[in-house]
Formats: structure tokens, sequence, C-alpha cells
């Protein structure tokens, strides 16, 4: 089969991997679920694995090769805040700050605040010694 369509896929996670079998017609995914998904290549579209995390799909008709890959970046969408999932190569994911710390800024200066008032208050009273 000569192969005129390619759209690669890059699997970002710890732990998240691909393989395929049966030909390029299987393709398991093990993307963090209790379970491996498991996806059967349409007739058109093979799927090649490069080093477990990045997945091929080539084939003649280029909406069945499209549509195939978007099938498999749906199984696990990158996020916005790690980064994790699956995403196309030339795919650029903007990621998102996440929560700020402020409440524990608060607690710490409130803690340093009250140490600082401690020793003033010992301070005042062995003076009184001296």
């Amino acid at each position: 089969m000569e192969s005129k369509f390619f759209r690669f896929l890059k699997i970002v996670g710890v732990g998240y991997k691909a393989r395929a079998e049966a030909e390029g017609r299987l393709l398991f995914l093990k993307l963090g679920y209790s379970h491996d998904v498991e996806l059967t290549v349409p007739p058109a579209v093979r799927v090649f694995c490069f080093k477990n995390n990045v997945v091929c799909c080539t084939g003649l008709d280029k909406q069945r090769v499209h549509q195939f890959a978007a099938t498999v970046r749906s199984c696990k969408p990158p996020e916005v805040y790690k980064g994790k999932g699956i995403m196309y190569i030339d795919e650029v994911i903007k990621k998102k700050q996440g929560k700020k710390i402020k409440m524990m800024a608060e607690v710490h200066v409130a803690y340093l605040a009250q140490m600082y008032w401690q020793v003033y208050v010992i301070g005042i009273a062995t003076s009184h010694l001296v």
C-alpha cells in the first residue's frame, strides 16, 4: 500500500504508551485508565508506532486518515495545565498558570508576625532583669 497522507500524533505523559498490532490494523493505547484503549483501524488507514510515544497514521484517503487521527486524539486530548495527553506533532498547547498559593503566603506572614511578637515580648521581659 502506497501512502500519500500522513498524520503524526505525540503521546505525552508518564506511563502513556501506544503499540500497533496485526500489521497496523489494531492500536492499543495505555493512557492512565484502568484498562487499555483498543482502537480498530479503518481499512484505508495504516498505523505505525515509533518509540512507544509517536503514532503515525497513513493512507491514501486524506479524510479517513485525519478522521482516525482525530479519533485517537479524542481518547485523551491534551490538558492545558500539565500538557499531558495525545496531541498532533505540530500542535502547540498554550498552558495555563494554575492556582496561586496566596493562602500559604498569608499564613506564612501571620506566623512570622507572631514569632516576631514573641521575641519582642521576651526581650522586654528580660530587659528588666538586667
